[in-house]
């Protein structure tokens, strides 16, 4: 059964003073009025202008009227959330609004006082990001979905409201008479969330009514299985070494090399190799049995290559 809006943010405890990360959409709304009542004086908003819809002046103006008129100081930030070449509009745009968070949390003039930042994603957002993780044969950090708490960039980020219907926070909003902006890019099925959000969900509403709770559990259940494979990973670095050693490697199961040297590459260069690039490296290591034999993998932006009795990663 999901969770009330009412018992969420009555559980809901963070770092106080907080910030809101406030779109001016509907769940955005409900959290921001949300914390204000519950914590008077100690709410702060944050607006991330993306500069991407000829709208976003107008979100801009109509979330420093709701701000004015809650007394929440409101900071706002202009980014450039235009995607590269090979990047999907929402990730760059995700990746814009961590750039926008970190830079207003760390300027000491505005934010100083600030311990937390709360995002208002819910149960059906929840639900979405599980299913493009399947569409997209993620492994267990992508079916992990997203986490109720984090620390990213010296920050404590919430989402409080994973366990609430989307529709729950309208009911509520509108017992207040509380306006919000209707974001037209939200009904734009030319991206794949959206595309879930209108097709998907309802169909999924109608032959599982508990969808929600039970993916939620699922994606628990596997952020639980990542956390297990981190820590094993961890402890295997420190078998086979920092660069790791070639014959250590070996002397370790498939799987477990995938393990470690992901880990590996992640910990100490934040890259992240394809399923298909990982495989190849493994073959490699498995046919490394000379001396004279070479390693050299594109991973990431750079190359994984052989180093005396070692593997070492480098970006020409």
């Amino acid at each position: 059964m999901s969770t009330s809006f009412a018992d969420a943010m009555h559980r809901f405890s963070p770092e106080l003073p907080l910030a809101v990360a406030y779109s001016g959409g509907a769940d955005s709304t409900a959290l921001l009025l949300a914390c204000a009542e519950k914590w008077p004086g100690q709410v702060h908003a944050i607006h991330v202008h993306h500069g991407l819809q000829t709208a976003a002046d107008d979100f801009e103006l109509h979330c420093r009227k709701v701000c004015t008129e809650l007394g929440v100081p409101l900071y706002v930030h202009r980014v450039d959330a235009r995607h590269a070449a090979g990047q999907s509009p929402e990730d760059a745009a995700r990746k814009a609004r961590y750039e926008a968070f970190r830079a207003v949390a760390h300027d000491e003039y505005a934010m100083a006082a600030i311990k937390s930042i709360v995002i208002a994603q819910h149960a059906d957002d929840q639900a979405e990001t599980l299913l493009l993780a399947l569409s997209r044969g993620a492994g267990l950090p992508g079916l992990s979905a997203m986490p109720e708490e984090w620390e990213r960039d010296g920050i404590r980020y919430y989402r409080p409201l994973l366990e609430v219907r989307g529709a729950d926070l309208r009911v509520w909003l509108a017992g207040r008479g509380a306006a919000f902006i209707e974001d037209p890019s939200n009904s734009n099925e030319q991206f794949t969330r959206n595309r879930i959000r209108a097709r998907l969900l309802p169909a999924l509403e109608a032959a599982f009514p508990q969808f929600r709770e039970t993916f939620a559990r699922s994606a628990a259940h596997a952020a639980q299985a990542q956390q297990l494979l981190l820590e094993v990973a961890a402890q295997d670095l420190g078998v086979v070494g920092q660069p790791p050693v070639i014959k250590r490697l070996q002397a370790m199961s498939r799987p477990r090399q995938t393990n470690v040297l992901r880990y590996w590459l992640r910990s100490m260069y934040q890259v992240t190799p394809s399923t298909a690039q990982l495989a190849e490296l493994l073959d490699q290591l498995a046919a490394c049995t000379t001396r004279g034999h070479q390693i050299r993998i594109k991973v990431g932006h750079g190359w994984v290559a052989r180093q005396g009795d070692s593997l070492t990663w480098y970006n020409p």
